[in-house]
């Protein structure tokens, strides 16, 4: 089954569960809670005397920052003193007397890159060794299209198609997805669902047995069912005939039983979540919706959940007019995300979680070299990747782009954004990336775990 960059086709719970025992009986198809057509909390129920996975570390987070609409990298990165990069954008290119330039030299000799000047909160975390910028980032065969684009980096395969690449690995992590399987039986340890926060649910979170726990807002995020001792108490019956089973390897919930089971786990996720950002941050944040996505990832890691895996996202950064260069959409933009990461590390260093925290940050595709007439860009292939934390190998990884050697007035890719995956995965996530990505990809040496 085909899954697509389209929250309308997000499923509610897992297939594997849905279909359990045959078809649902339409009396307790009718029992289901609004709240569940939106979003999964059909955990597998963990093993008596278990509270973690065998293997896994738990411990760690993953963040990963969305920049929708393909974001400029040539006025992120700059090559300031490239002659070529002023004549192709003789009216947005960035002075280089405004650029933030970096200090550390690249692996492969990467000088003279600098970034835009309205970022100077990732300026500041580059200069204490907290981030890691990855040039030229791509795939083979670039597709210009912002969805198709999209999905081929949401699923790591370059049809676009079949599950997220992180929805693969929290499938491999609790239900034993992988090489083909289709999941383990009843029982397996326990794992907490992504979380990803805004107006839609990200293919690269779909898996094919757990599906994450997508909201906007905490006000939005919450239990809408009948909070009445009825159901309440089935549950409770649930439970202790669970209890009364749980030696029983062979034994099966019921469809209604789990309908009941996973509706109260999702009063009992949606109260847990909103009390965690119910509580003030402990640095202030910009007063962006970005930011407050990013602090409502924070007060969560605070809390505890046990999430391993968090989404955001910031928009509109399909700048074909009116992009400007020190001013201007691009500038407004890559200032909110600056400052929002900014913040973000720093509240995770007033709690003490830095340590844990590994940012990603990347773009459906770059933009085109040369400006087009109307002082903007068109959708272009190769950019630059971030990522952020004290475990980074901190500097500028690949080689400066070739502004001379273009594919058709676009920059030609030199790492493929799986590598960048794949390293996630076998360092940071203590998962096996082949299983996951179905291939083997040379890490870039960009985590020192």
């Amino acid at each position: 089954m085909s899954l697509h960059n389209n929250p309308s086709e997000a499923q509610a719970y897992t297939r594997r569960q849905f279909l359990h025992n045959g078809a649902l009986f339409a009396s307790a198809a009718l029992s289901v809670p609004a709240f569940l057509q939106g979003t999964a909390h059909a955990l597998p129920r963990p093993l008596a005397g278990l509270s973690s996975i065998a293997g896994v570390n738990e411990d760690r987070v993953l963040v990963v920052v969305q920049l929708s609409g393909g974001n400029d990298g040539l006025n992120t990165l700059v090559p300031f003193r490239d002659d070529l990069y002023r004549r192709a954008r003789p009216t947005i290119a960035i002075p280089q007397s405004r650029v933030h330039e970096l200090s550390r030299q690249g692996r492969h000799g990467a000088r003279d890159m600098g970034l835009h000047p309205a970022m100077d909160g990732v300026r500041e975390l580059y200069d204490e060794g907290l981030c890691a910028v990855v040039q030229n980032v791509g795939y083979p065969n670039p597709n210009r299209s912002h969805f198709a684009s999209m999905d081929i980096w949401h699923t790591a395969d370059e049809s676009g198609t079949g599950e997220g690449w992180l929805g693969r690995y929290v499938d491999s992590q609790c239900c034993g997805y992988g090489k083909g399987e289709s999941g383990t039986a009843e029982g397996s340890p326990s794992f907490e669902p992504p979380i990803a926060i805004g107006r839609s649910m990200p293919l690269a979170l779909q898996g094919r047995q757990m599906m994450p726990v997508s909201f906007e807002s905490e006000q939005l995020y919450r239990w809408t069912g009948d909070r009445s001792e009825d159901l309440s108490s089935a549950y409770e019956r649930l439970l202790a005939r669970h209890a009364e089973r749980q030696d029983d390897a062979h034994h099966d919930e019921t469809p209604a039983s789990f309908l009941v089971r996973t509706a109260l786990d999702a009063r009992v996720s949606s109260e847990t979540i909103r009390q965690a950002v119910s509580k003030q941050p402990l640095v202030r944040y910009p007063g962006t919706g970005f930011a407050r996505q990013l602090s409502m990832v924070a007060s969560m890691i605070r809390a505890g959940l046990g999430t391993r895996v968090y989404y955001v996202s910031l928009g509109s950064f399909d700048t074909h007019a009116g992009q400007g260069g020190t001013q201007g959409q691009h500038a407004r933009l890559l200032q909110q995300f600056s400052d929002g990461i900014r913040a973000f590390y720093r509240d995770l260093q007033a709690q003490g979680n830095d340590g844990r925290v590994l940012t990603s940050c990347f773009s459906e595709f770059g933009r085109r070299v040369s400006q087009n007439a109307s002082n903007g860009t068109d959708h272009g292939t190769a950019a630059p990747m971030f990522l952020f934390g004290p475990m980074v190998n901190a500097g500028i990884h690949g080689r400066n782009p070739n502004l001379r050697n273009l594919d058709n007035g676009d920059l030609k890719f030199e790492s493929d954004f799986r590598q960048v995956y794949s390293e996630i995965l076998d360092n940071w996530l203590s998962a096996s990336s082949v299983d996951v990505l179905e291939r083997r990809y040379k890490h870039l040496r960009l985590i020192n775990a």
